[in-house]
């Protein structure tokens, strides 16, 4: 309450916020060959996706240039939103991907 005030009054805070991490934000990526990704993710866990069979059939534009592997290596983790984005801002949802990584141990 009292951080609130001092903001209502324009006075800095002696700290600053940030916000909470979820346990499914994503650490770290690393492209580990074709459509592979290691992820560390902030609790710890850290596991390896293969995502090939999300890249059968149809995509849509944002996920289509993700076909070339050159392309998809370049997954980095967004620091704001947490997850795995490319170049073009094509991102994965980190919740579904920790539960996938769950799932295999």
């Amino acid at each position: 309450m009292e951080d609130w005030e001092q903001a209502e009054r324009q006075e800095p805070l002696d700290r600053i916020a940030t916000p909470m991490s979820a346990p499914y934000d994503i650490e770290a990526v690393e492209h580990i060959g074709g459509r592979r990704l290691r992820l560390t993710f902030v609790d710890g866990l850290v596991g390896d996706v293969d995502l090939t069979p999300k890249f059968e059939g149809a995509l849509g534009p944002m996920f289509e240039p993700l076909r070339d592997i050159t392309y998809f290596a370049q997954a980095t983790v967004d620091e704001e939103l947490r997850t795995v984005i490319w170049p073009n801002g094509a991102d994965l949802a980190p919740d579904v991907l920790h539960t996938h990584v769950m799932s295999l141990t």
